[in-house]
């Protein structure tokens, strides 16, 4: 069983309830209609019922009517959820007419629903901006206690299983923050490392990455790494943490325990905490394209409740798996 299936497989039996706000967009649909015949979430579609219906007659899909379709303009929780936007947000500056017209955005209300509690998660991003849909998410659900970032995760699937847990290891943060403080890299390090755990099923063993190993370099960039470190073994006193170190110093067990002789982490990690989004990035997809690794993310981390964003591009079996991956997530508040 691969990765995404056992990600599949857990999903089944959480249950948990996720709303799709691109309900007019086909892959969506698609999606939607496999997840449903598979039991692997109960699902809320956003958008006008009829063309939701119609597009999925067209298209031969026959378990939407298991989902429940809600139009953004007009539903019996509409008055509740903007009576909810204003007790949130009124002293931001929020008005009755804003908030009323902000529900029929149906990443808005999608946001209000998981804030409600009528909802765990949201998939979205097929057809929106990454901004367009974190914006109602950072206003309206929020980042966990003690979490005050978001930042986003990858799983990547190596070809060569002897590296991280069997192959699979966690790069973060590769697709939200540019420039985290100390403090920020501390959250994002404790936050993949649930991550692990709670998506990928395994124990994390978390590299804090940098171009030092142990001193070797002296730098405000490194200390900024040595000090993330600290913080992060103050805020989750367990866990199997180790920095600053380098790449190969963190995953080749020769080079680690010659460069950090002494770690548990050291050569053996299966989560890199890059120090900030420009090396994350740009590894991510170096790993993907040279190691042609299997990339599965971006996961979003942080939040309150799971909200995942997708790329415009992605498939419809890209769309089921960050569904899965929303439930498991969700699964573990």
């Amino acid at each position: 069983m691969n990765f995404i299936e056992n990600i599949i497989l857990k999903a089944k039996t959480q249950q948990k309830h996720i709303v799709l706000p691109e309900g007019f967009e086909e892959r969506t649909l698609k999606a939607a209609d496999f997840v449903l015949a598979n039991g692997i979430a109960q699902l809320t579609i956003i958008g006008a019922p009829e063309e939701i219906t119609g597009k999925a007659a067209s298209l031969g899909l026959t378990n939407i009517g298991k989902a429940n379709i809600v139009d953004p303009k007009n539903h019996s929780k509409k008055s509740a959820y903007v009576d909810l936007m204003l007790q949130l947000r009124k002293a931001k500056g929020l008005t009755q007419t804003d908030a009323e017209r902000l529900i029929e955005n149906p990443l808005y209300l999608g946001a209000l629903m998981i804030k409600a509690g009528d909802v765990d998660g949201e998939v979205a991003g097929a057809a929106n901006a990454t901004g367009d849909v974190l914006r109602p998410a950072f206003q309206y659900v929020k980042t966990l206690p003690g979490i005050s970032v978001v930042s986003g995760a990858f799983f990547m699937i190596l070809k060569d299983q002897t590296f991280g847990h069997n192959g699979i290891m966690v790069f973060a943060d590769c697709a939200v923050h540019p420039d985290p403080t100390d403090r920020e890299l501390a959250e994002i390090a404790v936050i993949t490392a649930q991550t692990a755990r709670n998506v990928g099923g395994f124990e994390p063993k978390v590299a804090m990455l940098s171009f030092s190993t142990k001193g070797s370099a002296r730098h405000e960039m490194v200390d900024k790494v040595v000090r993330a470190t600290q913080i992060a073994r103050e805020m989750e006193p367990g866990l199997a943490i180790d920095g600053e170190m380098q790449a190969d110093a963190a995953i080749i067990p020769a080079i680690g325990k010659s460069k950090a002789p002494g770690s548990d982490i050291a050569g053996n990690a299966n989560v890199l905490v890059f120090p900030n989004l420009e090396s994350g990035n740009i590894a991510y997809k170096l790993v993907q394209r040279l190691g042609n690794a299997e990339a599965v993310g971006p996961v979003l981390q942080g939040m309150a409740a799971p909200i995942n964003d997708l790329s415009r591009g992605c498939s419809v079996e890209d769309i089921v798996s960050l569904i899965a991956i929303t439930v498991n997530q969700a699964a573990q508040r």
